[in-house]
């Protein structure tokens, strides 16, 4: 099989080196628009050359779309266009509904399986790129339905290969439950770091006195903004509803504080401790 990455980084390039790791005589072709992340993927061993994306999509079997996605967008009536009749593209990216909107009409909708891997990490660029970020969780794979099953099928063999588990979703709910449990945390994490950015203008202040908990917490604030401002402009309807149930809690947790209610704080921690059932395993 020969695989094209359009996108080298750490969900692109994390695929192709655990197919890799599967299928020893894998061809992986890459195609970036960062000629240095081109040439670091190349000395990373994560693919064997570098093509422009028409002559990689001539020659692929399966086509990974792993850009941020906006480009997917735009990117994946194209590769549909300069597809094989055999080949094969999936999209790995972390909004559905407009992607899959984007190609409804286009005459090889059915060579297109919209999946989303939920794994990653807050490090970008095929330097982050590992092969054991999938094994392990899970593959969504969206409107299944609209595929041709022999597609679908591909993606599911290569899914567990990775040892991935699979879930199946429409596009609409897929945006509509990543944007509680994905988008909303990335902002959460991003607005803690401004807050505290703006209170403490020494550095060295953060460094010292912020534990494990502060940075467990802001890890997601390290995250690539050409990867997430688009997401949170496709996904904006969802994102604003999620923003605002949180902003209620948020406002709940400042009453109590205000008041001096340590009865009511123990209360809601209590109700959130829940998710320590729920995420176990995870």
């Amino acid at each position: 099989m020969r695989l094209c990455i359009v996108g080298i980084g750490l969900l692109g390039g994390s695929f192709a080196l655990g197919l890799k790791d599967k299928f020893p005589g894998l061809t992986v072709i890459g195609v970036d628009s960062n000629p240095e992340h081109a040439q670091k993927a190349l000395d990373l061993g994560i693919v064997q050359e570098i093509l422009p994306l028409k002559a990689a999509v001539a020659q692929a079997d399966l086509i990974v779309l792993a850009t941020p996605v906006n480009a997917i967008v735009s990117l994946l009536p194209q590769v549909l266009d300069l597809i094989s009749p055999a080949g094969v593209v999936i999209d790995l990216g972390s909004t559905k509904e407009l992607i899959c909107t984007a190609v409804k009409d286009h005459p090889k909708r059915k060579q297109f399986v919209a999946v989303h891997p939920i794994a990653g990490t807050e490090n970008t660029g095929p330097e982050a790129a590992f092969a054991s970020l999938l094994p392990g969780k899970t593959m969504i794979i969206c409107e299944k339905e609209n595929s041709n099953p022999e597609a679908v099928q591909m993606v599911e063999e290569l899914c567990r290969k990775l040892e991935m588990r699979i879930s199946y979703m429409d596009a609409a709910s897929h945006d509509l439950h990543l944007a509680y449990v994905s988008h909303l945390s990335h902002i959460s994490s991003f607005a803690l770091g401004i807050t505290v950015l703006d209170k403490e203008k020494n550095e060295q202040n953060i460094f010292d006195m912020a534990g494990s908990g502060f940075s467990s917490t802001v890890r997601l604030a390290k995250s690539s903004p050409e990867m997430w401002a688009p997401i949170f402009t496709q996904n904006g309807k969802n994102i604003s509803e999620a923003l605002t149930s949180y902003i209620e809690k948020l406002q709940i947790f400042k009453k109590i504080i205000d008041q001096q209610d340590e009865t009511g704080s123990y209360t809601l921690m209590k109700e959130a401790n829940e998710i320590r059932r729920i995420l176990q395993g995870i």
